[in-house]
This record gives C-alpha cells, sequence and structure tokens, in this order.
C-alpha cells in the first residue's frame, strides 16, 4: 500500500478533528459562543457576475422549490415533513437560488425572496449537519451578501436587524468550521465567503490578509499547471473559474490587489475549460460532469478576461483532445482523482462529436437521491473504453470516494502532418486480474477516419467488453456480418464502425446528459476474451462517402 504524503495525513487528521469539533456544535451551549454584536450595515455588496433563470425564479416565486428534479412546497418545508435528501437540502439551504428570484424582477420576487430568508433564519437557529456544512453555509453567505440589497429595499427594520444578525452569527460559526475543510472545491467556497465577510462585515478586515494567503496556496495547489482543477472534473472547472472570478471581483471592488496567484490561475483554467467544449457548447461527461448550459460557459469565459485558444493537451490533468475539420475527440487519460467524492472509474475513456452533433459519449452523472444510480453511472460500464469481467478499473468505496492507489496512467501524443495518434494505457486491473489495458487512437488531418486499438496484456483469460455509448441522438443498425455497425446522425450523414478481434453488438443503455433525466439510447459493444492474458481488437470509424 503507498504511503500517505505529508498533505494526505494532514487531510485525515483535519477530518478526525472536524468530527470532535462537531460533537460541540450540536452541544446545548454552542450557539452561546456565537453571541456578539450586530452589524448595523454592510461595508460592501459584492457584484453578482452571473444571470439567474427568470423561469425557475418564477416557480419559487410561488413556493415551489424544485431541485434535483425534486420538488417540495415552501408548506412542506415549513412543516418540516419532506423526503428531501441531503443534497436536495444542500441546494435549498445554499440559496444559490436567490439568483432566479432576483431575475424575475418584480417587487412581489423580492418580497417573497425575503420572506422565504426569514422563514429559514426562524428555522435554523441551532446548528444542523446539512444547513451549517461549512461548503453550504459558506455557498449561503456569499448569496446573501450578494442579494442582501435585492432582499432588503423596502423592508421593516426588524428585518435589517435579523438578516444582519444571522450573517454576523453564521460568520462567526464559518470562520471555526471551515478550517476544517479538505482541499478542494469546498475549501474554495469557504475561502470565497470568509473574504466576502471580511470586506462587507464592520470591523472585519482584519480576517482578510489570512484569507489572501489561503488564496495564493489555494490557487497553486487546486489549479494545476495545465489549468485543470484537481478534482478533474467538467463541472469543477467551470465551479472553480466562477468562484475565482468572483474573489478577483470583490478584491476589484474594494481596490485590493488581487493576488498574482489567483490572476495566473484564472488565467490558466480558461483554456483548460475550453477543452471540456464539445461543438454543441456543452460540457464533455466526464467524473461527475453534465453538459452545463453553453450560454453559461460563454459567460464564463468572458468574464475570465483571458484570450486564449483551447488546450489540446493537458499533462498534469491528464485529458487530450483532437481537434480535426468538424470532429472533436476528447479522451480522459489520467487515474480517478482522490480529491472530491465525484470521480468516476473511466480511465482511457473517450468522447466524439461531428460539428454541434455528439456521437459517443459517456453516460453522464445522476445528481438524483438514489444511490444505485450514482454508483452505477460512475462505474467503468458507464463509460466509453473497455471493461474487464465487468468490473470497475479503481473501486468505488462505500463513502462515495474512489480508491486510485497504485493507478498509473501513461500517455503519449504524437502529431505529424495534422494526423494524431494518442497512445494510452493503464494498470488498474493489474491487482484484480495481472492485467494492463492499452489504448492507441488515430485521427486524420480530416477528421473522417478514426481508429483505434484495445490491447489487454497480462496473465489469465479474462472475458472483456469494449463499449462506445452512443448519444441518444444516434440511429445504430448492425451490419449481418458481426463486424460492422451503421450510425446515422440528426443531419443525415452517415458513419461506419468496423471491427476485428471482437464480436459487435448493440445493446440498450442510457444517457444523463443534464444529471436528472434518463434518455434511452443504445451502445456498441464489442465482446472477447484473451488467452493467456493477451487480446488485441482493432476499431475504426470512417465517415461514409455523399452522406
Amino acid at each position: 500500500m503507498p504511503r500517505l504524503d505529508q498533505r494526505g495525513i494532514g487531510e485525515i487528521l483535519r477530518a478526525a478533528i472536524y468530527l470532535i469539533a462537531r460533537l460541540w456544535f450540536r452541544g446545548v451551549f454552542y450557539g452561546r459562543t456565537l453571541r456578539g454584536r450586530r452589524p448595523h450595515s454592510l461595508n460592501l455588496i459584492p457584484e453578482d457576475n452571473w444571470p439567474g433563470s427568470p423561469d425557475r425564479g418564477l416557480e419559487l416565486v410561488i413556493g415551489q422549490f424544485r431541485f434535483l428534479n425534486h420538488s417540495i412546497t415552501a408548506e412542506e418545508l415549513a412543516s418540516g415533513k419532506t423526503d428531501a435528501g441531503p443534497a436536495w437540502q444542500s441546494e435549498y439551504h445554499s440559496f444559490d437560488w436567490l439568483r432566479d428570484i432576483r431575475a424575475v424582477g418584480t417587487e412581489n420576487a423580492r418580497i417573497q425572496a425575503r420572506m422565504h430568508l426569514t422563514d429559514w433564519v426562524s428555522a435554523n437557529q441551532k446548528w444542523h449537519p446539512v444547513s451549517w456544512r461549512p461548503d453550504v453555509m459558506a455557498r449561503r453567505l456569499s448569496n446573501w451578501l450578494t442579494y442582501a440589497e435585492f432582499v432588503s429595499v423596502g423592508a421593516e427594520e426588524d428585518f435589517a436587524e435579523l438578516f444582519l444578525g444571522s450573517v454576523a452569527r453564521q460568520a462567526r460559526h464559518l470562520r471555526r468550521s471551515g478550517r476544517f475543510v479538505p482541499n478542494g472545491l469546498d475549501r474554495m467556497l469557504v475561502t470565497k465567503a470568509l473574504i466576502y465577510l471580511s470586506l462587507c462585515l464592520p470591523n472585519s478586515i482584519r480576517f482578510l490578509p489570512r484569507q489572501l494567503k489561503i488564496v495564493t496556496r489555494m490557487s497553486r495547489q487546486q489549479i494545476l499547471a495545465d489549468g485543470g482543477h484537481i478534482e478533474r472534473s467538467p463541472v469543477s472547472q467551470i465551479q472553480a473559474m466562477r468562484n475565482m472570478i468572483d474573489i478577483r471581483s470583490v478584491l476589484n471592488a474594494s481596490l485590493i490587489e488581487v493576488p498574482e496567484a489567483l490572476q495566473q490561475a484564472i488565467e490558466r483554467a480558461t483554456p483548460m475549460l475550453q477543452l471540456f467544449r464539445h461543438g454543441d457548447g456543452g460540457l464533455a461527461l466526464f467524473n461527475g460532469s453534465t453538459e452545463g448550459e453553453p450560454w453559461l460557459i460563454d459567460v464564463i469565459l468572458s468574464k475570465s478576461e483571458v484570450s486564449k485558444t483551447a488546450l489540446a493537451s493537458a499533462p498534469n490533468t491528464c485529458f487530450e483532445r483532437v481537434a480535426a475539420n468538424r470532429t472533436l475527440l476528447i479522451a480522459d487519460s489520467g487515474a480517478p482523482s482522490i480529491t472530491g467524492a465525484g470521480a468516476h472509474a473511466g480511465a482511457l475513456s473517450f468522447e466524439m462529436s461531428v460539428g454541434k452533433q455528439r456521437v459517443i459519449v459517456n453516460c453522464g452523472a445522476y445528481t438524483g437521491r438514489d444511490k444505485t444510480w450514482q454508483i452505477a453511472q460512475r462505474a467503468t460500464a458507464a463509460h466509453s473504453t473497455l471493461v474487464v469481467e465487468d468490473r470497475n478499473s479503481a473501486e468505488i468505496l462505500g463513502d462515495g470516494r474512489i480508491d486510485a492507489r497504485g493507478i498509473s496512467v501513461k500517455t503519449e501524443r504524437l502529431e505529424d502532418g495534422g494526423n494524431t495518434w494518442i497512445n494510452m494505457s493503464h494498470n488498474g486491473y493489474t491487482s484484480s486480474f495481472g492485467i494492463v489495458h492499452h489504448r492507441r487512437i488515430y485521427i486524420d488531418a480530416s477528421g473522417f477516419d478514426i481508429r483505434g486499438e484495445d490491447t489487454l496484456d497480462g496473465l489469465g483469460d479474462h472475458k472483456f467488453a469494449i463499449r462506445f455509448h452512443l448519444h441518444p441522438t444516434i440511429k445504430a443498425s448492425l451490419v449481418k456480418d458481426g463486424a460492422s455497425v451503421l450510425l446515422r446522425l440528426p443531419d443525415k450523414s452517415g458513419w461506419r464502425m468496423h471491427c476485428s478481434g471482437g464480436i459487435a453488438n448493440l445493446q440498450e443503455s442510457i444517457y444523463l446528459g443534464d444529471g436528472q433525466d434518463t434518455k434511452r439510447t443504445e451502445q456498441i459493444v464489442i465482446s472477447g476474451a484473451s488467452k493467456q492474458g493477451a487480446a488485441q481488437v482493432k476499431w475504426a470509424l470512417s465517415k461514409l462517402t455523399g452522406k
């Protein structure tokens, strides 16, 4: 078993101390320690950099809270009789939805937002494992400060007392609990909130120097040298960029020098975000990501104020992108991240699109409450890659994290005259079966000729399946020879997949591009078995001429 480095030991100690601290937080006397002076005003209102959805806002105005494809009314929330799981509760308690109510733009929307906030304060005076969780509280405080003016205009004085008193009380708690948050996006959320509090609350500027030091360290630790976030997820890339842009924005508004490391991290992260985009403007589906909203990605790239094109190769975050004519291929060339709890066992998987049409995809992420679905979407079989004996290439642990210890992925990229070769291998099956998976992909300069070679090298005889999940808009038909599949794209163009070294079949699959709505689709599955640890399958995707 690999040894833990000092950072890993530190994270374990941090988590252990937080478990002990939770006993104190839930104690009957803890609330008294949060008492203190209530501010009478705010020094600053942070700029809201991100547009909301009026349609979602209208639902919220009438008391309909819909998150993760599950709706609960304000009356049900007030009664405490709901079936909301922790993920749904996190969305509700974060108050990210204030942005949508403000987008409605009416006085009634303002009044309803104020009522929702007042109800929340009345119902959440004591510590709760979800509503007072550091990352959730950080999101809530950042949103409350950003929309403080929106909810306060025209309010009675007693609302200001309740609102600012709750902000101050939560700030005292977050300054304590935030130090226990592990490295990753949650720590970035907490740091942003603490910077907001330092600048917005009177007599709090003394807390800022420490947070600026944390921002500098965090920018270097979380945004890798190639610009990717350490969680290796396109959606994490978006969230990290939004948080960094928000921090830069509030510092600029306060006439405080932006840490150089933060600005450099934004500059690195921007072309990496572009690497993850398909031709339709949405995100590739790796490691818990959904397609996202292309218009929002455009806003993020604009707000970054960085003019750089998409990366082709990300050797630190471990992704490869090949754009040839209208064809685009994005491949996962890395081991799962041990940071965060959303990594998938999808080593060497890839996605392919032609123009705005997604063709080969991964199955996506499930953001609902069903744990079985969550695990299924993270499995190797839910990705366009090779699976041995229907086992995952990395173990998904009971706490949601992934065991990537000892997994090594090697990548080599070669280019010549516009043609590209990507050679990858991983040893995720070595501990279980003594096998290494090698994948070689070639894309010619026209983008119309893609060839692949999947090889197993090791010990024993093992069944395998190479899966190519198809986007729901793709129509597939199996040729009688058992070695070819014809693909029809939405624009009526045709492609052909041919294979040797295995038997091709069409099987049912599912697609969760938005993380919530399950869409039926198909997958091409090339099946075979290794002999004495060896197997080789060759496959090719080619555009049909005149189609």
